[in-house]
């Protein structure tokens, strides 16, 4: 049974779900999203594992600091240290994410592997890979130009307006298959979009991480991903294209990459028991 629990990370409440014994599977969810994401995959793997899934800071019911540097990649990455520290310590854990929290498994994996087993990576190019794609593939640079919105003064109203319609055509309506939210999964996301704060907090991860350039406090050069790495990989996605794959083998050596034919960005709703078999079998001993 999913039980909630709020800890102090980083100066920065965050609250986090957990089910299960075991080794650790950590799961962050990415934007515009929260916990709640991950609720098959919690499900599926309760029974021989701890599952963990945080609300990322300035997500629903975590702490939401009004400093946009609170959202940059090393602030990020000390949260998941932190929560690491607090469910799985001294014992190395699976860490899957999905878009920022992809992201952050990246950026985290380069810096901590010694916390982890295994890492997990959903839909979310390696970050010296992405920052290639956009320099130099103009079809890359038009499928992220939603970003510029969210960017925007009024981007927050913007957001909120007609009941989060803006989102709620990116999340349910765009290219998402129809039948991956319910309505009971729909409601429970424009109710984590409504909580005080959080629509600015989601913004300023698009404001403190400039997408394409090296966060701030990253190595002059890239740290190659030691750790056991594999990628699933939505083909349909229209967000990431297919060259954010390229010359991943040399950055991640031995990393496995798994098709998932017509999973969208959205593949962890689309695909989920896709999703949960790849990461068990993965894992396995």
């Amino acid at each position: 049974m999913l039980q909630h629990d709020t800890v102090t990370l980083n100066g920065t409440p965050i609250h986090y779900v957990r089910d299960g014994a075991g080794p650790t599977i950590l799961f962050l969810h990415g934007f515009p999203e929260f916990w709640y994401a991950w609720q098959e995959q919690l499900a599926a793997f309760a029974g021989d594992h701890q599952v963990v899934a945080p609300d990322l800071r300035g997500y629903n019911l975590s702490g939401k600091p009004a400093e946009v540097v609170a959202y940059a990649i090393p602030e990020l990455v000390a949260d998941v240290r932190g929560l690491l520290d607090q469910v799985s310590p001294g014992r190395p854990a699976v860490l899957v994410g999905h878009d920022w929290g992809a992201v952050t498994a990246w950026a985290f994996a380069m810096r901590h592997p010694d916390y982890l087993s295994h890492l997990v990576i959903i839909n979310a190019p390696h970050p010296a890979i992405l920052a290639r794609e956009l320099a130099t593939n103009p079809a890359q640079r038009a499928a992220m130009g939603y970003t510029a919105r969210l960017l925007q003064p009024g981007a927050v109203e913007g957001l909120r307006a007609g009941d989060f319609a803006f989102l709620s055509q990116v999340v349910f309506g765009g290219t998402a298959r129809p039948e991956a939210f319910s309505a009971a999964d729909k409601a429970a996301y424009r109710a984590a979009w409504g909580q005080p704060g959080a629509l600015e907090a989601m913004l300023n991860y698009y404001r403190a991480n400039a997408l394409g350039t090296p966060p701030a406090g990253a190595p002059s050069t890239v740290p190659l991903i030691q750790v056991p790495t594999l990628v699933l990989w939505g083909d349909k996605d229209a967000v990431f294209l297919p060259g954010t794959l390229d010359g991943l083998d040399a950055l991640v050596p031995g990393v496995q990459v798994q098709h998932i034919p017509n999973g969208t960005h959205w593949v962890v709703h689309e695909e989920g028991a896709t999703i949960s078999a790849a990461i068990r079998a993965f894992i396995a001993p």
